[in-house]
């Protein structure tokens, strides 16, 4: 299913795209409202042609006046269980998918000549597969390139394309992810940028991870911020010599204070951005440093537990997203599972996107002592990689009860709870041996589902205090 051959890419219809990205960038409230209100009718229309599940909950009804509100709110595991049923396409098959995405060598490649496809990491305990066609992919390129924030203008002036750029991405780089999936399919359609985009494991043992970025001295780094934080300390011991010009973050939540430790450790800015599986370029930061959405093509919606929106200002228990650009996999008032606050009051900055604060991943870092009395720091995200990844346990919570111990809890029971455990306790002590931390002791408990923080917000990775 895979092809050697580049990714599709129409430059007419990412001209296209890019041209009204850049004039909705400057539109009022009304013109956004008008670009939302006709995609929506857009993407009603073509899923109630194309997609059988929604061609069902749709018959009857005029996509045209239907408010949003009237539909029912879609979850992961419900949409993964009728996939075939959902895709507005009869060629997508899950089985065919999960054999494609099976294969590392295909990342980037695409799925039946005109597909881009990556997997989510089963954060909310459910993985997901995620196909994208040529427009999706178009509007997600173009949010990238005109929305992000200019940490350089005069060098984005000069190299528009990051030519001249070393870039290195720090993460889970061995599966379908939407981050290393999409740089691989930018590498892949330009093969100039293959120089110039990196991505290096957050798996790696940190003196290694270390070694492999002071040998490339990357200009740009991209990375999620609890590895930002780390690398920082690394760099402020004097180990970690790259001396980058610009760092983007995303992924996690990044408190203000872990933000200024990075940028004063590295002495250049920093940028976050809100995106994820489902819809890769949510918001982006303008020159005040607030989240603004996306919304002339995605819509967030934030409510309370029981579905209902919540007021302007107010946080709400999850956020359902619509997709404005997907319609071959129609996402729509899915349950994204991250608490969103929606703001009715405009930036000062003067953009009329909506702004927004996301409350995100905001898991620990575990610091552990190792057999000689020294420290060894693993990012969060790393830990869940090789749980979900490796492990095949997507249901768990990994709580530090001390220096050299972990407990290890899944809401799993029965007789397969077990060996998943067993299995999962064997490769976190592998995977931390080659971290330089052998001998952690890891106790494992079944039938203990993971328990929410005081947000409301389950965190995977815990440290106890």
């Amino acid at each position: 299913m895979g092809s050697s051959a580049p990714p599709p890419f129409d430059a007419w219809r990412a001209c296209a795209i890019a041209a009204d990205v850049a004039a909705a960038s400057l539109a009022d409230d009304a013109g956004l409202a008008a670009r939302q209100r006709s995609r929506l009718d857009a993407l009603l229309a073509t899923a109630a042609r194309d997609s059988p599940l929604y061609r069902r909950m749709l018959r009857g009804r005029d996509t045209s006046t239907l408010a949003l509100q009237q539909l029912p709110i879609m979850h992961k595991a419900t949409l993964m269980g009728r996939f075939d049923d959902w895709v507005g396409d009869p060629e997508l098959r899950l089985d065919a998918l999960r054999s494609f995405i099976a294969d590392p060598a295909r990342i980037g490649k695409p799925f039946l000549e005109r597909y881009t496809v990556w997997e989510s990491s089963g954060s909310s305990g459910e993985p997901g597969i995620f196909v994208q066609d040529g427009a999706a992919m178009a509007t997600y390129d173009a949010l990238e390139a005109l929305r992000r924030p200019a940490l350089r203008p005069l060098q984005r002036w000069l190299d528009p394309w990051g030519l001249e750029e070393r870039s290195a991405f720090v993460g889970a780089v061995g599966g379908h992810f939407a981050s290393v999936a999409s740089i691989e399919r930018l590498r892949r359609l330009n093969p100039v940028l293959a120089t110039c985009m990196h991505g290096m494991s957050l798996l790696l043992p940190m003196p290694e991870l270390v070694d492999r970025l002071n040998a490339l001295a990357p200009t740009v780094l991209a990375t999620y911020p609890s590895a930002a934080v780390l690398l920082a300390s690394e760099h402020l011991a004097g180990r970690l010599r790259i001396e980058p010009r610009e760092i983007w973050t995303g992924g996690e939540t990044f408190s203000p204070a872990k933000r200024r430790f990075v940028q004063a450790a590295f002495g250049c800015p920093v940028a976050d951005s809100y995106g994820a599986s489902e819809f890769l370029s949510l918001a982006s930061e303008c020159r005040l440093g607030h989240l603004h959405l996306n919304s002339d093509w995605a819509i967030l919606e934030s409510v309370d537990e029981y579905g209902r929106a919540v007021p302007p200002g107010v946080m709400g228990t999850t956020t359902l997203l619509t997709n404005l650009a997907n319609h071959v996999q129609p996402l729509i008032r899915y349950d994204l599972g991250d608490r969103v606050t929606l703001h009715a009051q405009a930036c000062a900055c003067g953009s009329h996107l909506p702004r927004i604060d996301v409350q995100g991943r905001a898991d620990d870092t575990l610091h552990l002592r190792t057999a000689r009395g020294d420290t060894v720091s693993v990012a969060p995200l790393a830990l869940s990689t090789v749980l979900e990844e490796e492990a095949g346990l997507f249901d768990f919570q990994l709580i530090q009860r001390g220096p050299r111990e972990l407990l290890l809890r899944t809401g799993m029971s029965g007789a397969d709870a077990g060996p998943v455990l067993q299995r999962a306790r064997e490769m976190l002590g592998e995977f931390l041996a080659r971290q330089g931390a052998a001998g952690i002791r890891i106790r494992c408990r079944a039938d203990e589902p993971a328990q929410a923080g005081r947000t409301g917000k389950i965190k995977r990775i815990v440290v106890a205090r």
